[in-house]
């Protein structure tokens, strides 16, 4: 058993403070907003990630899981403390570290024993050098830093963590691996590596694996863009690419770009860390450049067809950047929206978890409904933004009963392009022929 502090209780502090407290180890979760703190102590998840409220629950009830906004408290209960906070991408792309440096200083002013301290923020090349600078301005005792970069994906963040493929971490000092490799051992015991290296190694890792991801899945939407232009079908060609076992069947779904807290994020990151040294990531600068344009692709279908937009009335399925979580960071669905509004148009959204994020974003601009099919009622067309299980399978005799006719604009692909012909709808998707009903 260890005795943690988690320092930040957003989506990734509150996923390895809840996950590593099911695993035995006493966790206190350290956050400065009172309300939110307040809010966790009496048992409520303040983010949409499915399963964590079992084990949040859980570990709250067998006093394994603790919050406080007293850093002070929590560091001298702890012998790891993890550093889970934001680092938001300023206007140049770089990664902002005043929250991760800040903390650092304040934790040189804290601690009286030796503490390893744990960069669980996902943060550029060289880091851990200045996590180590801030916090041995005021440290009178031993300290080691070590960099454990996370690989969640929302949606399934709970699994991920308790069942990695794998653990990196990065750390020069022998003290701080073995402490790391017993805290994780429950976490590999089917054999899924501990992988140990150095610390800029580590930080490097977790750019260079959400950049390779982020260009697959931009490499197939650029595939879907050319089969459009001659004719070809993207999802025999992604079968056919998928089942060479050098590439993989995942990553490889086109649609609309990619967005969420990690992905552009990271990507520029990379590309800003590359500038200071004088290094030009070719391929992820197209990689970002292309996305941005996948974002609006369904808009310039709905263009394409309509012409003028001024008036229209859309209904929009899906808000949430990916499926299973409320996050609308980086969405293309809020790309969309912007234009359509734009153009004159007018949206009724449906999003099984996203709608209260929206609304915080886009106030009464834009309406939300109460079901999927309410929000089709009397609309000219159908926009699919994001692939929620519950989409797939429709009632499409009940949409075409909502509609005022029978067309949907589709960025995800969710459909059978031969049951779209068979029931008489008009249907636009993504590296797909058109089906005009």
């Amino acid at each position: 058993m260890k005795k943690i502090a988690v320092i930040g209780s957003g989506y990734v502090g509150l996923v390895t403070g809840t996950c590593f407290a099911e695993t035995g180890n006493n966790v206190i979760c350290v956050d400065i907003d009172e309300k939110k703190v307040d809010k966790m102590r009496n048992g409520e998840v303040p983010i949409y990630e499915p399963h964590l409220d079992v084990i949040f629950e859980r570990n709250i009830k067998q006093n394994r899981l603790s919050f406080t906004t007293d850093l002070k408290s929590a560091v001298d209960a702890s012998e790891i403390i993890f550093l889970a906070l934001p680092t938001p991408p300023g206007e140049d792309g770089s990664a902002d570290l005043s929250y991760v440096l800040g903390v650092a200083e304040e934790l040189g002013k804290i601690i009286t024993e030796y503490k390893v301290i744990v960069d669980k923020s996902t943060v550029p090349v060289g880091t851990a050098e200045k996590v180590h600078a801030a916090v041995a301005k005021n440290a009178q005792c031993d300290f080691d830093i070590v960099s454990n970069p996370e690989f969640l994906r929302e949606g399934f963040a709970v699994d991920d963590f308790l069942k990695p493929d794998r653990v990196v971490i990065g750390s020069s000092s022998e003290r701080a691996r073995k402490i790391m490799k017993e805290l994780y051992k429950p976490f590999v015991r089917q054999g899924n590596p501990i992988i140990f290296m150095d610390e800029k190694s580590a930080e490097l890792t977790k750019y260079a694996a959400n950049s390779f991801l982020a260009t697959k899945i931009t490499f197939m939407n650029e595939i879907a863009n050319f089969c459009e232009k001659v004719g070809a079908n993207v999802d025999d060609v992604r079968i056919g690419m998928g089942s060479d076992s050098r590439i993989g069947k995942r990553f490889l779904f086109p649609g609309i770009g990619f967005g969420g807290s990690c992905f552009p994020k990271d990507v520029q990151a990379l590309v800003r860390s590359g500038k200071e040294v004088n290094y030009k990531f070719n391929i992820i600068d197209a990689v970002l450049s292309v996305n941005d344009q996948q974002k609006l692709k369904l808009i310039d279908k709905i263009r394409n067809h309509y012409g003028d937009l001024n008036g229209l009335h859309f209904g929009l399925w899906g808000l949430a950047f990916k499926p299973d979580t409320d996050d609308i960071r980086e969405a293309p669905a809020l790309y969309m929206i912007e234009e359509l509004l734009q153009a004159g148009a007018k949206i009724t959204a449906y999003d099984p978890e996203a709608m209260e994020n929206v609304k915080q974003q886009f106030g009464d601009k834009i309406e939300f409904s109460s079901s999927a099919y309410e929000a089709l009622k009397d609309k000219d067309a159908l926009l699919i933004a994001t692939e929620w299980g519950a989409f797939r399978n429709p009632d499409f005799d009940k949409i075409k009963e909502q509609l005022k006719s029978p067309k949907i604009f589709d960025g995800r692909n969710l459909f059978d392009l031969e049951e779209m012909e068979g029931k008489g709808f008009y249907y636009e998707s993504i590296g797909r022929q058109t089906i005009t009903g």
